[in-house]
């Protein structure tokens, strides 16, 4: 496994390559979720590689950037064991420059569900994203769909700066008790991931009214909140894949999210139906 941190380096030892390349772009801390991107770029490309940088833009003030989980040994030990061909590992000043230009997200899908309560925040990812994908420049990019928002906005500034690599979607890893992988889960106490079981229960929870022929957003969402009590709701949203409020699940085209607070750890989880 090549590691590399410079970003002209990276990109003309790629150009070098001449093989399809596949891409994952992650902050480190490295889990099973991260693996599950990692096989599946694996299995689809010649050359695989994976980005660790954690990206202070996408951050806002006073936000846990200082204390986000950092194994930069361990990471790198994850990728050699699951085959990455080459790990890039750059420095802020390696990617950012003063008065540059910037991408920023869109005034209503940008700004809602935890772009509302996080201003800033998917501009800062989309800023990032177009950076590595302009330098790694792959057949094909994977990213979780745990975290859909970013994933739909991901792929509308792909479409829209019509940019010619691949999004793909890859299913969501749980533990075995059934909460999402997340980086962030080590923040939680032994008492506060008990807590945090509800919210993948409140999405089976909608599920199976859904199984039942109940498709009304408005009581799946009540059904959803009373299994999320007492904890403390950022929200519980249902749209369809456009990223647009819906009254009623039209099976095939929607996403139930949830965003729920435990502790002082945000989680993020939701079912595509």
């Amino acid at each position: 496994m090549k590691i590399i941190s410079s970003a002209i380096e990276l990109k003309a030892y790629l150009k070098e390559q001449n093989k399809s390349i596949g891409y994952v772009a992650t902050m480190g801390a490295l889990h099973e979720g991260h693996i599950s991107l990692i096989k599946n770029a694996r299995e689809e490309n010649a050359l695989v590689v994976v980005s660790i940088f954690v990206n202070p833009t996408q951050f806002l003030e006073g936000e846990d950037l200082d204390k986000y989980p950092r194994r930069d040994e361990a990471d790198k030990e994850i990728c050699r064991l699951a085959g990455v061909d080459v790990l890039f590992m750059p420095q802020a000043d390696e990617l950012y420059f003063e008065d540059e230009v910037k991408v920023i997200a869109p005034n209503v899908r940008g700004y809602i569900l935890e772009g509302a309560t996080r201003p800033g925040h998917f501009s800062g990812v989309l800023r990032v994203v177009m950076k590595l994908l302009n330098i790694v420049n792959p057949h094909n990019a994977y990213f979780g769909r745990k975290d859909a928002q970013q994933l739909h906005l991901i792929k509308l500034m792909v479409k829209q700066y019509f940019m010619d690599v691949n999004i793909v979607a890859v299913e969501t890893m749980r533990d075995s008790d059934g909460l999402a992988l997340s980086s962030r889960n080590v923040y939680l106490s032994k008492e506060q991931r008990k807590e945090a079981l509800k919210i993948p229960k409140s999405l089976y929870g909608a599920s199976t009214l859904i199984a039942k022929g109940i498709l009304s957003t408005q009581v799946i969402k009540q059904e959803m909140l009373e299994i999320l009590k007492p904890l403390e709701i950022g929200y519980v949203a249902i749209l369809n894949r456009e990223f647009e409020m819906v009254e009623e699940v039209e099976v095939g085209n929607t996403i139930i999210l949830v965003e729920a607070i435990v502790g002082e750890t945000r989680l993020l989880d939701n079912v595509w139906l």
